[in-house]
């Protein structure tokens, strides 16, 4: 059996990245185990991973046809693995805010979608639908398109490929218009347009402004993609009117941050703005009294 050992440099809890809840991974009772299923980065097949943690790191057991290697390699993207957060705890230990907020989810790091091209597709699909809409329509979608994968007693379907995704001419329950933008989807990712590590080290406006050439990406989608999917960790984020409600309130603002007062505010989260911003985004509820944090 295929195994690999992801070891973490500074604090990471597997259980809060199980329970994190994002996109098409809702929030769920975690067993001790993490089961996942996914485009491997080549765009050509689909795998499972289960995953463990113990004190000697993250040990997954792949499923599939990938190497061990290539599935740790994504694995330790999508779980923000692939970063040393040392820094990072540094950074919040300074700001009374995030302190607090990390204090009461210690461990938590942003879960990513497995790819740029998931999370494209994600975006193209839950356009103008709630959450569990569209992922009740991305799960029939994988199940009967993509590759089914029985990860640790589960039965889990991983998304179709983009090749998989250009034979479906319609889908019950999704409009034509979103079959034709999740086509643009697959063309741009066959083309390379969302690859992870490029989109990583593009400078973050000339990276979204590449994805919104692609139908049915807009400001916030491609944003989104960037910032939820390629693994960067210091990308500002200054348009998502959540995160501004939860700035706004914990930072004892008079109303929402604006983008003004994210750009303020994020200056003191650098090199891990992005890292920040999804901490508060996830995790401001579990303060007691969020305006005493500031």
């Amino acid at each position: 059996m295929m195994t690999f050992t992801l070891k973490p440099t500074g604090a990471f809890s597997l259980r809060e990245s199980a329970e994190f809840g994002f996109g098409p991974r809702q929030p769920t009772q975690f067993d001790g185990t993490m089961r996942l299923a996914f485009c491997v980065d080549d765009l050509r097949s689909q795998v499972g991973v289960a995953l463990t943690q113990d004190d000697r790191g993250v040990h997954g057991v792949p499923v599939g046809d990938a190497s061990a290697e290539v599935v740790a390699a994504q694995t330790a993207r999508m779980l923000s693995l692939d970063v040393d957060a040392r820094g990072y705890e540094a950074v919040a230990a300074r700001d009374p805010v995030t302190a607090r907020v990390l204090a009461a989810a210690p461990g938590l790091r942003p879960v990513l979608f497995p790819s740029p091209y998931e999370a494209a597709a994600w975006c193209v699909l839950s356009q103008r639908w709630n959450a569990r809409q569209a992922s009740a329509v991305r799960d029939r979608l994988a199940r009967e398109h993509g590759r089914v994968l029985a990860v640790a007693g589960a039965q889990l379907a991983a998304f179709p490929t983009p090749e998989q995704l250009l034979s479906i001419a319609e889908f019950p329950g999704i409009p034509a218009v979103k079959v034709e933008r999740l086509h643009g989807v697959a063309r741009a990712a066959m083309a390379g347009e969302l690859d992870p590590g490029r989109l990583r080290l593009a400078e973050p406006a000339e990276a979204m402004t590449r994805l919104r050439q692609i139908p049915g990406i807009g400001p916030f989608s491609a944003s989104l993609v960037l910032i939820r999917a390629s693994g960067v960790s210091d990308v500002a984020v200054e348009q998502e009117p959540r995160l501004g409600a939860v700035v706004g309130q914990l930072y004892g603002l008079p109303g929402p941050a604006t983008p003004e007062d994210m750009r303020r505010i994020g200056e003191g989260w650098r090199p891990f703005r992005t890292w920040i911003a999804v901490l508060l985004r996830a995790a401001a509820s579990r303060v007691d009294d969020p305006a005493s944090a500031a």
